[in-house]
């Protein structure tokens, strides 16, 4: 995968530099994406419209040159780095290699990300080198538009993320109900449970996930609560997930409603009114109209019904609390929002589609898939049923 980053070098060109630097490990998206390499430590990525040039340590560099998509990389070691060390300390022997190795490249002066480390912007400027913060999410955005082999990393996750959903949902279709909860091979099932299986089922699919999401009842009331206890009957039950792949890095996303046992009539209500503001919102999602519009045909179909939402009403805690959905890739919450401020939508843009409506006196119900967005409409990259009864 070769990304397209002239828009970066136009947003270098417009403020006048000649680089542009990342100082991060690769759990830093933007850094993973520009250089390419995976590595738990921190290196560095300088980018220009020439090339791009990574800056490793010793234990990386034979990696690095392997798997990264940089043009040239370079070793903390060809810079004397040791020797620097004992004469100068870490710190400062760090702001000179860095230095040099910008000079090799021609680079007097710098944009940086926001997150850009304090220490080393201080001491390149101390070795002249200019730096400064570009303004604005460039590579964020340039990231937010996927090509065919990103697409095709979610879709895979996804695939997993799939498999972990029809796990949690087997386990509540072969729980028994005794006294109004859910049990399991004679033990009460409970979310800790569902997650235990969830996580299980993504390992063996190549992915993982730090925490996931299993609320039941008044939990799911609160769209982020990850849920714990037992599990009710006749209670809705969120369950979302959002795993990342081992391999790819790419994530997936994915949220389902159940209940085991009868749910009240407005839960059902609740539910059928989510299905269909999300049938609304899917019916608006092409390229060119905005993530804002998206959101406004969620809205408009959840005030009609008399729901708060946030657009009506700014401080609503019950109804539709949330934005419609935002952009997944390298990180599981990205560019673009689908909200009442999301951007123009273009095709490869990869968003979730979310409503739901909160209550605590009725639970919480959700419903998400993943779609690509295309020039006449989207692609679905969910391929799992709705439906909010489990038998």
């Amino acid at each position: 995968m070769e990304p397209d980053l002239s828009p970066l070098a136009d947003a270098l060109e417009s403020v006048g530099v000649d680089g542009y630097l990342v100082s991060a490990a690769s759990d830093d998206s933007d850094q993973l994406y520009l250089s390419g390499f995976d590595a738990p430590d921190s290196f560095e990525t300088l980018y220009t419209p020439e090339g791009t040039y990574l800056l490793v340590s010793g234990l990386e560099y034979g990696r690095a040159k392997k798997e990264s998509r940089a043009d040239e990389v370079a070793r903390l070691g060809d810079y004397d780095f040791a020797e620097k060390v004992s004469k100068y300390g870490r710190e400062e022997a760090m702001n000179r290699v860095a230095a040099a190795f910008l000079d090799d490249y021609g680079v007097e002066s710098i944009a940086a990300p926001e997150r850009f480390p304090l220490g080393l912007a201080d001491g390149l400027r101390e070795q002249g080198v200019s730096v400064e913060v570009l303004d604005g999410e460039v590579v964020t955005q340039i990231r937010a538009v996927k090509t065919d082999e990103e697409i095709e990393h979610v879709r895979e996750a996804q695939k997993a993320n799939e498999a972990s959903m029809r796990a949690a949902e087997q386990l509540l279709a072969e729980a028994s109900v005794e006294d109004g909860q859910l049990y399991y091979d004679d033990e009460v099932l409970t979310s800790e449970r569902v997650k235990e299986e969830i996580e299980v089922t993504l390992l063996r699919h190549g992915c993982a996930l730090d925490e996931t999401i299993v609320a039941c009842g008044a939990d799911g009331a609160d769209p982020h609560n990850r849920g714990s206890g037992p599990l009710q009957a006749d209670e809705p039950i969120v369950v979302d997930i959002f795993p990342r792949s081992k391999a790819s890095k790419y994530h997936a996303d994915m949220t389902r409603t159940f209940c085991k046992g009868e749910a009240s009539d407005e839960v059902r209500a609740r539910y059928e009114d989510t299905y269909e503001a999300f049938e609304a919102a899917m019916e608006v999602v092409e390229a060119g109209v905005t993530g804002a519009d998206v959101h406004d045909a969620v809205c408009d179909v959840y005030e009609e019904k008399g729901y708060d939402t946030l657009r009506s009403n700014s401080a609503a805690e019950t109804g539709f609390i949330h934005s419609t959905g935002h952009g997944i890739g390298l990180d599981v919450h990205e560019l673009p929002r689908i909200a009442g401020d999301g951007q123009q939508l273009e095709a490869g843009h990869v968003i979730t589609i979310e409503p739901g409506l909160y209550d605590p006196d009725f639970g919480g119900v959700r419903i998400e898939d993943l779609v690509v967005v295309t020039e006449d409409g989207y692609e679905n990259l969910t391929d799992y049923p709705k439906h909010l009864c489990v038998e």
